[in-house]
């Protein structure tokens, strides 16, 4: 950190110690990064407002402009998974560079197509779906180099200030589209958005993170898989995975259906729209920045407890309001509301992984808030359908609620008192004679031999079973343990991995928290050197 860096961050620092909510700021990465993202989020902003506008001019069939938004989102649900895999094979910034590079390219092309006149709604919905595709290339990479911008104890408020410049651009873009478009026309917004690509690029080439080797050990494939299985075994995770699904399920209802609320209130309509989004994002603002001070006091759990309750409350004023000022009331505690579960729930998922596996683990949680919201959008719209308007928000509220409670025992933010960095004590595993062609081979089976005394068996084997969580999100594809019946008391653990290479990786893997965990399973041994572990390798 440089002496400005530092002046900076003792400006932003409050009294008591605690980051405040402007303290990322004073990390010239995040700060250029953050400005950076701001002005190109504007640019997607005035992208979309202007494509669904083209469209209603190009084929205004419902049907047909409602694909503007599909094309837009389904990528994720395609690639998150693929994109979070290679972003945790590959250099982030580099990535991130050759997907702006594209996506501008793609985005002039489609401004100039615009201009001479020559789109078609099937053309615009290809160029929308590739569009799509590369912001969800991007997304888990872009999640996954915020903790490398900021220390650890200012990742919430970073975080934070990431949604709070969603919300800005959502306030500037589609306004600012609309003045390009009557002043310039249809083509304006095109053309700024690519602009907005530059930008970016500009801000990745001036950013310089710390150069970090990544050895790929599997294929693209397979680390998928690997990813997917450290999902499967990572309990904060999954607890935030839970507690999410069941957010945005219900959530999404307020979402969906906020057009037809403001149409329904009587003397509403589209401007009354644009007043409640405006108070949507004034209010997820205002969330931000009070959310460092709310963490000060509560815990991640009470904030997702008051953010769920003060959700349920507005979606439930929402239903019933009858006057537009108790609509601005609801709109403004749903943003609210709103940043402050998303950020919790992000600030979760980001402290329950580790950096090897970060990027993947960022896209299920993507994937998860992408199709629990798109989801939750065609539930909501149906119910509304079949009952009515303030039934369904109703029906949400209710649920919302019903929801909170059948979660609850599922914590949020237990990865924030876990150290997930490399403990690099275990000893290195014997050399292969073959040399480098070796670590293609595989499958490797470990064993780790124990000597138990006869009335810790039980003990013994709770234990051990709740360690078996850490085999397999590092790397084991199998687990098993067995008991010998010629030695009483000789208990032999074994876990499979696909390779030598894997299980390389694998002791770099072993984190912090894990090896405290290894270390009180060691003492059930009783002998003085401990278990024998014993490395196995299938024939070439």
């Amino acid at each position: 950190m440089t002496a400005g860096e530092r002046s900076t961050s003792q400006r932003t620092a409050p009294s008591n110690g605690q980051p405040s909510p402007w303290s990322p700021f004073g990390h010239r990465a995040f700060a250029l990064l953050w400005s950076a993202t701001l002005i190109s989020n504007i640019g997607t902003w005035m992208h979309d407002v202007g494509a669904g506008w083209l469209m209603t001019s190009l084929a205004p069939s419902p049907a047909v402009v409602s694909l503007v938004q599909a094309a837009t989102t389904l990528p994720v649900f395609l690639f998150a998974l693929l994109a979070g895999t290679l972003a945790d094979r590959m250099d982030k910034r580099m990535m991130l560079i050759a997907i702006n590079t594209v996506l501008a390219a793609i985005v002039v092309t489609l401004a100039v197509l615009v201009q001479v006149g020559t789109m078609t709604s099937a053309l615009l919905l290809v160029f929308t779906f590739a569009i799509g595709t590369g912001a969800a290339f991007m997304a888990p990479a872009w999640q996954a180099v915020v903790p490398s911008l900021v220390p650890r104890e200012s990742l919430q408020p970073a975080i934070a200030l990431n949604s709070m410049g969603i919300n800005i651009s959502r306030a500037i873009g589609p306004a600012l589209a609309g003045f390009l478009i009557a002043s310039l026309g249809i083509a304006a917004p095109f053309f700024l958005n690519a602009a907005s690509f530059l930008i970016i690029i500009g801000s990745l080439l001036l950013w310089s993170p710390p150069r970090t080797t990544v050895r790929p050990t599997q294929s693209v494939w397979h680390s998928m898989f690997t990813g997917v299985r450290h999902v499967r075994h990572n309990g904060p995770l999954k607890a935030t995975l839970l507690r999410a699904l069941a957010f945005f399920l219900f959530a999404s209802a307020y979402w969906a259906l906020l057009p037809l609320i403001a149409r329904d209130i009587p003397g509403g309509g589209a401007e009354l729209y644009g007043i409640l989004l405006g108070l949507l994002g004034g209010g997820a603002i205002a969330g931000a920045l009070a959310l460092p001070r709310l963490r000060r006091s509560a815990s991640a759990d009470h904030v997702a407890l008051a953010a769920t309750i003060g959700t349920a409350l507005a979606i439930a004023i929402l239903a019933l309001a009858e006057w537009p000022w108790l609509a601005a009331a609801g709109a403004a505690l749903g943003g609210f509301s709103w940043i402050a579960m998303l950020t919790t729930l992000n600030v979760s998922a980001q402290t329950a992984l580790p950096n090897w596996v970060r990027a993947r683990g960022l896209a299920v949680f993507l994937m998860v808030f992408f199709g629990s919201m798109s989801a939750g959008s065609a539930l909501w719209g149906q119910v509304a359908t079949a009952t009515s308007l303030p039934t369904a928000l109703l029906i949400a509220a209710a649920g919302l609620l019903i929801a909170m409670v059948l979660v609850r025992k599922a914590a949020l933010g237990q990865g924030e008192v876990l150290d997930l960095s490399p403990a690099m004590l275990w000893p290195a595993p014997p050399s292969v004679p073959e040399g480098g062609a070796a670590d293609r081979r595989g499958p490797v089976l470990v064993t780790v031999e124990y000597k138990i005394s006869g009335d810790r068996r039980e003990e013994f084997l709770r234990y051990l079973y709740d360690f078996v969580s850490e085999r397999l999100r590092d790397g084991a594809v199998r687990w098993n343990v067995f008991e010998s019946l010629e030695e009483p008391n000789l208990w032999i653990e074994s876990f499979e991995i696909s390779s030598w290479a894997e299980h390389i990786a694998q002791h770099e893997r072993v984190t912090v928290a894990d090896s405290e965990k290894q270390a009180r399973l060691r003492q059930f041994d009783t002998r003085e050197s401990g278990p024998v572990v014993r490395h196995y390798l299938a024939p070439a």
